[in-house]
């Protein structure tokens, strides 16, 4: 009897039978083309049993695993695509457009979604006296890395205390931890320093990103976005765009735009309305750059969205 060869490469082989399994339990938890917001407070179950169109949504804080198919992620110019070898990590706020590449009825898209609290990763740098990773230059605020077989067994973990939730509250937030410090190993891991500790670049981004979240509607001052990132006008705008591939107005632009499609989409809200409601003074420069940013007029797009069926689809889209 002729001897089965080993594989050449075990750890491949070892990655795919734990996705393989992944994929099974994760069909327990979560129906087709549905999302289920898990009794751990990080974590998020996505599936989608077909490709989709291009959406436009707000990035957070997050770890995006995918035990099957394909996703795509533009920020600015910049296109990330993530499937089972690759996770997605986004360590800032910011608007992007996404849409999933490979999904089918036989074998839907599966995505794994962990919030990143990059409070809680401070905290394990500093309590571990963790060495901070070289870094030689400022860091995009979204990338992908190899799905290790470490990772994936931790992820594992998370969905098998679904089954056991009285032991939930104190176990979820060790393996919590443990994902954490996988990810700081990882070839992202100075992305997610980077992100964490106070101080430096990104972090003080971050504070202007989170006013830009919040106060979209208002007029934007580079002189008092700068103060809050304790930065010149000049580097703050330099920053900015390294990490979100865009320039703060650009980001307010895209808040904008996506809320007022949602105002109009969910809310049944007039174009003029909904411009004037996220801040735009001119309707015609509104319909102007809505029509640059989706590809047509804000009437136009938003009713053949719900001729299409798409207005549902998103309303509720989702990071992952």
């Amino acid at each position: 009897m002729a001897k089965q060869k080993p594989s050449a490469n075990p750890q491949s082989d070892k990655s795919a039978q734990l996705r393989a399994e992944l994929a099974n339990q994760f069909n327990r938890w979560v129906r087709a083309d549905d999302k289920l917001e898990t009794r751990i407070p990080w974590l998020l179950l996505c599936s989608n049993t077909k490709p989709t169109h291009q959406q436009k949504n707000v990035f957070e804080p997050v770890v995006v695993v995918v035990l099957q198919g394909c996703k795509q992620v533009m920020v600015g110019e910049d296109q990330f695509v993530y499937d089972e070898s690759r996770f997605l990590m986004a360590t800032v706020d910011m608007p992007v457009s996404s849409c999933i590449l490979k999904a089918s009825a036989d074998k839907p898209y599966q995505a794994m979604v962990l919030r990143l609290d990059l409070s809680k990763v401070r905290q394990l740098i500093l309590d571990y006296d963790l060495p901070a990773p070289k870094i030689t230059s400022m860091i995009r605020g979204v990338a992908t890395g190899p799905a290790t077989v470490e990772l994936l067994t931790a992820f594992g973990r998370l969905l098998d205390l679904l089954d056991h939730p009285q032991d939930s509250p104190v176990l979820s937030a060790l393996i919590y931890q443990e994902i954490l410090y996988y990810l700081l190993r990882s070839e992202q891991g100075g992305r997610l320093w980077q992100a964490a500790m106070s101080g430096c670049q990104s972090n003080r981004i971050q504070k202007s990103i989170n006013w830009l979240r919040s106060h979209y509607t208002e007029p934007l001052r580079m002189d008092s976005l700068a103060e809050m990132a304790a930065m010149s006008v000049s580097s703050m705008h330099h920053y900015f765009r390294e990490i979100t591939s865009m320039s703060p107005l650009q980001f307010q632009k895209q808040l904008r735009l996506q809320e007022a499609r949602r105002l109009m989409l969910a809310e049944d809200m007039d174009a003029g309305s909904a411009a004037i409601r996220v801040g735009y003074e001119s309707a015609s420069q509104f319909s102007r750059e809505y029509a640059r940013y989706f590809g047509q007029p804000p009437l136009r797009d938003i009713k053949q969205l719900r001729a299409q069926g798409q207005d549902q689809e998103l309303i509720s889209a989702q990071t992952a």
